[in-house]
């Protein structure tokens, strides 16, 4: 298997686990937590850096066609907003799931920059790395909450 494969599979592994975070939840979970670490706005975040990231460049970066302006933000004061449903996070987990591939197949492992102007001296293979726990993190967070209230995730390998 080369590297590209691995991160492919491990991606859609991630993405798999992050789907289940969204499709078990109930509603009452769903819009709970305090502003702005809301169990949707996590979930939100997960996916939309997880995208993000998943571009060689900022400046290749399109955003998802329902973003909503610092829906993203887990940190200072976002404003609070109306929450996605799970289907709108649902099918944005769905359209990144089915773009891993070629997301990953356009990336150049080998460089020595992220593309990201905040990661600086950090290569591409570093930051591709650095997203998957990015994810499995949130993932974790929102697996967590779900277990407080008896549900449960699989695990994905």
């Amino acid at each position: 298997m080369n590297l590209q494969s691995a991160l492919k599979s491990q991606y859609l592994s991630a993405l798999t686990m992050l789907r289940q975070t969204v499709e078990r939840c109930p509603e009452q979970v769903w819009i709970s937590g305090e502003h702005p670490r809301n169990y949707w706005r996590i979930a939100y975040h997960a996916i939309f850096y997880t995208h993000l990231y998943l571009q060689p460049h900022l400046d290749d970066f399109q955003p998802w066609s329902k973003h909503r302006e610092d829906c993203d933000e887990l940190w200072e004061n976002p404003p609070v907003v109306e929450p996605y449903s799970v289907y709108e996070i649902l099918e944005y987990i769905d359209m990144i799931a089915d773009s891993v591939p070629a997301f990953v197949d356009h990336l150049d492992l080998n460089a020595t920059e992220t593309g990201f102007y905040w990661y600086p001296n950090m290569a591409k293979l570093d930051h591709q790395l650095m997203n998957l726990r990015h994810i499995q993190g949130h993932v974790g967070q929102l697996s967590e909450i779900l277990m407080a209230h008896g549900i449960d995730i699989d695990w994905k390998r």
